[in-house]
C-alpha cells in the first residue's frame, strides 16, 4: 500500500504573530489532518538537518551534496558553501539577507576578484550559481558553522563561525566585505535598485559523500531538497498528486519558510493556501479512497518540530475536532 511523507518548515508561526497572520485562513484539510493524526515531537529543527539525517549525510556536509547539481566534482578536497549575502545594519544588528541582485556572470566576476585577493592562501572560490558559491580548501578549516537557512533574516553576529580557526575566518570574512563593498558590480546593483553582495556566508563544509536512497520520488519546490534527490539519484518532479506515481514519495514544501525568513507574511499565507490545495487536499482524498496507507507530515520548527501520522481509520475519529492553525503555535 502506498504512503507519502511530507516535510514543511515553518508551518507554525511564533506565538507573537500567529493569530494576526493566520486570521481568516481557511484550511479545512490541513486542520483535519493535524487534529486526527498520531503526534510526536521531533528533534530535527530545520530542513537542511532533516535532509542530512534522512539521506545519511554526515556532519551537515551540504556543500558536496549541492555541488553535484551545480556540476562541480568535489574529488577528495574539502569544500564549504560561501554564499553571497547582503548584510544590512539595523540598529546594533547585522541582518543577513540572501536575495542579492546579481546574475551568474557578475557572480563569477566577484569570485575572480576574491580569488585574486587571496591568491596563494590555500582557498579558491567558485560561483556555480548566482546565489550558490563554493570555496575549495587545502585543509580542513576546523570550524563550526551555522546554516544560512538558520541565519537568514536574523542578526548574523551570534552565528559567526566558531572553532579552532574562528578568528582567522572572521578575518577572511572582513577582508571579503571590504573588497566587495566598493566593487563596481556592487555599485551597479545599487544603481538598478537591487541588493548588492557585501559579504559571503561560510557553511555546510565537508568532503565527498555517498547518500542513502530512502525514497523513490521527490516532489518539491525546494532547491535544497532537489539537490539531495539529484545526488541520491532519486526521480524529481514538480509538486502534483498522481495516485499512480506517488508510492514511497517525499513531498517538500519550502516556499512558506522562505517567505517567513524574508518577513513576507502575505506570501507565507499564499503558500500555505497553495499547500492545502495542491498537496494536502488531493492526498487526503486518496487516503479516504483507500489508495494511500498513511500520510506522514513533518512540521519543522526551531525547538518545536512535530510529526503527524494520519491513517485511514484515523480519519473517522470525529471526537478529535479540528482547530485553527494559529492554535498550534501555542503548544
Amino acid at each position: 500500500m502506498k504512503q507519502v511523507h511530507i516535510v514543511i518548515p515553518d508551518l507554525f508561526l511564533p506565538e507573537s504573530m500567529a493569530i494576526e497572520v493566520c486570521a481568516h485562513l481557511k484550511l479545512p484539510t490541513l486542520e483535519l489532518l493535524l487534529a486526527r493524526s498520531k503526534k510526536q515531537f521531533l528533534k530535527t529543527d530545520s530542513l537542511d538537518a532533516w535532509l542530512c539525517q534522512t539521506f545519511e549525510v554526515p556532519e551537515m556536509s551540504i556543500a558536496p551534496v549541492t555541488m553535484a547539481t551545480d556540476g562541480i566534482d568535489p574529488h577528495a578536497s574539502y569544500w564549504m558553501r560561501a554564499d553571497p549575502v547582503h548584510l544590512r545594519l539595523n540598529n546594533a544588528q547585522m541582518i543577513l539577507q540572501t536575495n542579492v541582485s546579481i546574475n551568474l556572470e557578475e557572480a563569477k566576476q566577484l569570485c575572480k576578484s576574491v580569488n585574486e585577493h587571496f591568491a596563494g592562501s590555500g582557498m579558491e572560490f567558485f560561483a556555480a550559481h548566482p546565489q550558490r558559491w563554493y570555496v575549495r580548501l587545502d585543509e580542513h578549516p576546523q570550524l563550526d558553522t551555522h546554516s544560512i537557512y538558520q541565519v537568514e533574516g536574523r542578526d548574523s553576529r551570534p552565528y559567526l563561525p566558531r572553532g579552532e580557526s574562528a578568528l582567522k575566518w572572521h578575518g577572511v570574512m572582513n577582508e571579503i566585505q571590504m573588497l566587495l563593498y566598493g566593487h563596481p558590480i556592487s555599485q551597479k546593483c545599487k544603481t538598478r535598485g537591487g541588493l548588492p553582495v557585501n559579504s559571503v556566508w561560510f557553511w555546510g563544509g565537508g568532503t565527498s559523500v555517498t547518500l542513502a536512497r530512502p525514497f523513490d520520488l521527490l516532489l518539491s519546490d525546494s532547491d535544497l531538497a532537489s539537490a539531495f534527490a539529484h545526488a541520491a539519484k532519486i526521480q524529481l518532479s514538480n509538486i502534483s498528486v498522481d495516485s499512480s506515481k506517488i508510492e514511497n514519495s517525499l513531498f517538500v514544501w519550502e516556499a512558506a519558510s522562505v517567505a517567513l525568513r524574508r518577513g513576507d507574511y502575505y506570501s507565507w499565507r499564499q503558500s500555505i493556501l497553495k499547500f492545502e490545495q495542491v498537496c494536502l487536499s488531493p492526498l487526503l482524498q486518496l487516503l479516504r479512497q483507500g489508495k494511500l496507507k498513511k500520510i506522514t507530515l513533518d512540521v519543522l520548527q526551531e525547538d518545536n518540530s512535530r510529526r503527524f501520522e494520519l491513517t485511514h481509520p484515523g480519519l473517522w475519529q470525529a471526537w478529535k475536532r479540528p482547530r485553527a492553525l494559529a492554535n498550534y503555535s501555542l503548544v
